[in-house]
């Protein structure tokens, strides 16, 4: 009996030894692992701080937080995916700083009427501040001249509002926050034209809404380069109305019109995504350039995979900060500058793993 007991400690004593060994072993490899991840992290973890850096520089000296000031935001549309990204990012932000938000939005990407009807609604409460995001040029004009009459602020955040005609109306804005769209399209088509190489060779755009101040400066950078690129011929640019099945069918009829087209540049992801998916359905995806801009979620997948070459991105979460910060310098009294600017990062199937932690 006393033999059997030794046996069974001994068993037991086996076990609980491999199971440590095994718990060791596991814990090596996990270590391993995060050291294998901890750099890449770091990188794209450091690229935000960048982003964010260059937009607080340009803020300074700082407004006093936590203070629960109620800010309005008014954006394009929920029903595109950077729209819901940068609200996300809105309210991470109002958390950090302690201020309340509310981000309210028009059903769909033209309807510039029911936008403007959301902001006099907007207009109505009791925000101090108003951050907008406009459709088109114009189409908030009469909202920011009521705005002004009731004392709140407003700071016009991207897509630019028509600021002469804002002043005819008898108006002004409080401040204004962007990104250069024309530099966007300029390096996205950059990076077209390099892939293509020195023989050169077919070249289309696909816009947005035409009038639309991030289409048209993402049209107009993009076409510089295309036009000033010996080799390089521009066939088409066509307005798909950042409409995705509309960008798949222009997309389509360009392969059908021009089977040699080398690269093609959208004026956002959605429509690029569109495009290549419609080359894949054609079987001819491979080989041909397609760029982007915003680096939402299912881009950055897409860049990932190879079905997407690139896309031009800026930290949502920095620029949602900038925003909430240039409204509170003008809530608070402060002096703002003329425009603030947020840096932009070319991130492409080459250098996608430094972006994998971007928000």
């Amino acid at each position: 009996m006393r033999k059997s007991k030794q046996v069974f400690t001994i068993f037991v004593l086996i076990i609980l030894m491999l199971n440590i060994i095994g718990c060791a072993n596991n814990s090596t490899k996990n270590t391993a692992a995060e050291k294998e991840k901890a750099p890449v992290e770091q990188i794209s973890d450091a690229k935000v701080a960048a982003n964010e850096k260059v937009l607080l520089e340009q803020l300074q000296p700082l407004p006093k937080t936590n203070q629960g000031e109620k800010i309005g935001i008014l954006v394009i549309t929920l029903a595109n995916p950077y729209w819901v990204s940068l609200k996300k990012s809105y309210e991470l932000a109002s958390k950090e700083l302690g201020v309340n938000v509310e981000v309210m939005a028009a059903p769909t990407e033209g309807d510039t009427k029911s936008q403007l009807e959301t902001l006099q609604a907007m207009i109505a409460k009791d925000y101090k501040g108003l951050i907008i995001s406009p459709i088109e040029p114009n189409n908030l004009v009469p909202g920011v001249v009521n705005a002004n009459k009731k004392g709140i602020k407003v700071v016009n955040l991207g897509p630019g509002i028509n600021v002469d005609a804002v002043k005819d109306a008898g108006g002004k804005l409080d401040g204004r926050i962007t990104v250069d769209f024309e530099e966007q399209g300029q390096r996205a088509a950059e990076y077209i034209v390099e892939k293509i190489g020195k023989d050169g060779g077919k070249v289309a755009i696909i816009q947005g809404i035409p009038g639309a101040g991030q289409s048209e400066g993402r049209t107009t950078g993009a076409k510089k380069v295309f036009e000033n690129t010996p080799g390089i011929k521009l066939v088409s640019i066509q307005p798909a109305n950042w409409d995705r099945n509309t960008a798949y069918n222009i997309a389509t009829n360009l392969l059908q019109s021009n089977p040699d087209i080398k690269g093609i540049f959208c004026c956002n992801d959605v429509m690029a995504l569109a495009a290549a998916d419609a080359l894949e359905a054609a079987g001819k995806r491979n080989g041909r350039i397609i760029f982007g801009v915003d680096f939402t979620d299912e881009a950055k997948a897409a860049i990932g995979t190879g079905k997407l070459d690139g896309s031009i991105a800026y930290s949502m979460d920095a620029y949602a900060k900038a925003g909430i910060l240039l409204c509170l310098k003008t809530i608070q009294g402060m002096d703002v500058p003329q425009t603030v600017k947020s840096p932009l990062a070319v991130v492409t199937k080459e250098n996608i793993k430094e972006y994998s932690n971007w928000h």
